[in-house]
């Protein structure tokens, strides 16, 4: 083989391999959605209804809230301590979350991120 179509075809190589590389690269984004992240301690009498009805609560309410995008109510996982489950709401902005901030509320336990 001549030595400048080995070099093509190696050429050629690298470059399918960098194009691959960059192809299979993680995409990922940083948008300027709201996370509210909500820990719950459910009652210690509580029924799976009542838990149930609670968390279709949150779907109704995020259907009537405007600016809420996405709810999650499935908890896959709580760290240790008195919680049991967590529920997070997605605003498509930050202004859409102050328009929901509940002004009477004393105290509550939540966690609201963004980029």
């Amino acid at each position: 083989m001549k030595p400048v179509k080995t070099l093509s075809i190696v050429v050629t190589v690298v470059a399918l391999l960098v194009a691959g590389m960059a192809f299979a690269q993680n995409k990922f984004h940083t948008p300027q959605s709201v996370l509210h992240v909500i820990t719950v301690k459910w009652k210690a009498d509580a029924t799976d209804a009542q838990k149930q009805a609670a968390l279709d609560g949150v779907k109704k309410m995020a259907s009537a809230v405007p600016g809420i995008t996405n709810v999650w109510v499935k908890t896959l996982k709580v760290q240790p301590g008195d919680y049991n489950a967590v529920i997070a709401m997605e605003f498509k902005d930050a202004a859409a979350f102050q328009a929901y901030a509940d002004p009477v509320r004393q105290q509550s336990t939540t966690h609201d991120v963004t980029n």
